[in-house]
């Protein structure tokens, strides 16, 4: 079977596991202003201009999940999303780099097959939502010399591969490299769908935050078992998740319950009134995950502290009609 028949069957099987559900969002809804704070999703830059909207949000989030669902469609079937899922407004990009991954575990086959068909669904499902208001996939960087850029930046040993971090020679390495997106869905949804005016939009971006929180789960879980027997690969996500704490400011996050630095955290083992604890889910005294705003989602995204309309794995910028929502934060 071609990998393209592979992906219309992917889709196929998950639309006929949604049928008769309910609609997570309100189509005529989605561009309804939203109320913000000081310092609400925009960052702290945007926080005097005008609020973002229904519609400015969900394009915020639309861009990373063009970003997952064409890393997990070329790791798990070696093609990208459809191209009529691509078109919008503003500049259309190409996801270059990738390719089908060296997946030899049956379990992380599978695991990758689930996350491409969820996030490819996610795609579909916010570009309906959006209709004509819809941006079109920016320019995403899926390359291995783009992961190895974070992975040097974030310190990790790459001595064993002449240097090179690929993402697509291993099960371990498309584990940690999915990990490097998917705990940064999961604060992103986290920190904008509060931020939603209209009910159907937050129930909605309440499901797929959910989701996400699977998909950090399976990946977590996963990097957790197969340290059990590669330390390594603990030590490797605590430098990933110290990166991104450096890089998106180590500062709280406004709204409740703030965020406090260096709260992003690895897989490896913590010690607690249990005693040695698994770190599946990375949450606070509270048991809560914390959220990340729209400048520091963007800090990580482009590989960056600076603030920048560009870089990383967005080599031309995310796409918004509001942009506040495509800039990363100074920190």
């Amino acid at each position: 079977m071609a990998e393209s028949e592979q992906l219309t069957l992917m889709r196929e099987a998950r639309a006929a596991r949604g049928a008769g559900r309910r609609d997570f969002f309100k189509l005529a809804a989605a561009g309804a202003a939203v109320g913000l704070g000081a310092a609400g999703l925009a960052g702290r830059a945007a926080a005097q201009s005008a609020a973002p909207s229904d519609t400015d949000i969900l394009n915020f989030a639309l861009n990373l999940e063009y970003l997952e669902a064409q890393f997990y469609s070329f790791a798990a079937i070696g093609t990208g999303i459809p191209p009529n899922l691509l078109t919008g407004s503003q500049t259309q990009g190409a996801a270059t780099g990738a390719r089908k991954a060296n997946l030899q575990d049956p379990v992380v086959i599978q695991y990758a097959r689930e996350i491409a068909s969820d996030e490819l669904a996610h795609v579909t499902t916010l570009r309906r939502v959006l209709g004509s208001a819809v941006v079109a996939q920016p320019a995403i960087d899926l390359s291995p010399q783009i992961f190895t850029t974070g992975a040097t930046l974030a310190g990790i040993d790459l001595s064993a591969s002449g240097g090179v971090f690929d993402p697509y020679a291993s099960d371990d390495n498309f584990l940690l490299a999915a990990y490097i997106f998917e705990d940064v869905g999961v604060t992103a949804y986290k920190g904008a769908a509060p931020l939603l005016s209209d009910i159907d939009n937050i129930d909605g971006a309440a499901g797929i935050l959910a989701a996400e929180g699977f998909h950090a789960g399976i990946i977590r879980g996963a990097l957790y078992r197969r340290g059990v027997e590669i330390p390594a690969l603990w030590t490797d996500t605590d430098k990933i998740s110290a990166l991104r704490n450096q890089v998106d400011g180590n500062v709280n996050s406004p709204g409740p319950p703030q965020r406090v630095a260096n709260d992003d955290s690895g897989v490896s083992p913590v010690q607690t009134q249990f005693g040695l604890t698994a770190n599946f889910v990375p949450t606070d005294s509270n048991g809560i995950v914390f959220s990340r705003n729209a400048e520091q989602v963007h800090n990580i995204a482009y590989l960056t502290p600076n603030a920048a309309t560009s870089g990383g794995f967005f080599p031309n910028g995310t796409n918004n009609p509001n942009p506040a929502l495509r800039r990363s934060g100074a920190n």
